[in-house]
């Protein structure tokens, strides 16, 4: 499964030509891809319209969903923060270290162009879904 972070989907549906969104157009309909419920909530938020709200949250709920939080995924995400500032890298959104951390454990590849996961895959074992498509 791979999980497609909101920093795609938001290139996806403003037509913005990306490698990611190359990624996202040969991955849809071929593989199992997953969206989360906080990446879900970043994406639809930024619709001013009712039509193109609702079209995007069509094909977002065709997914699988994935609930990215939880107690255990909370403290192993400020583990993670906590191993990333002491190799001297600050992740600026908490949200990103929660969706890198879900990923981790359970074994889910992340498709994103956000840098603040970059040192996940580098420190920590995340998997990138341009490194694997």
């Amino acid at each position: 499964m791979i999980l497609v972070d909101s920093s795609v989907w938001i290139d996806f549906f403003r037509g913005v030509a990306t490698p990611q969104v190359e990624t996202l157009d040969r991955l849809l309909g071929a593989e199992p891809l997953a969206v989360g419920d906080l990446i879900l909530a970043e994406v639809l938020q930024g619709f001013r319209g009712e039509k193109e709200f609702n079209q995007a949250r069509k094909l977002l709920l065709t997914l699988e969903q994935v609930d990215v939080g939880g107690q255990e995924i909370a403290i192993q995400a400020a583990r993670n923060f906590r191993t990333l500032r002491e190799r001297g890298v600050t992740i600026r959104k908490t949200i990103d270290t929660l969706i890198a951390t879900r990923c981790i454990e359970s074994d889910i590849t992340l498709l994103f162009s956000d840098r603040d996961f970059d040192p996940f895959v580098e420190y920590l074992g995340l998997r990138s879904a341009l490194a694997e498509f």
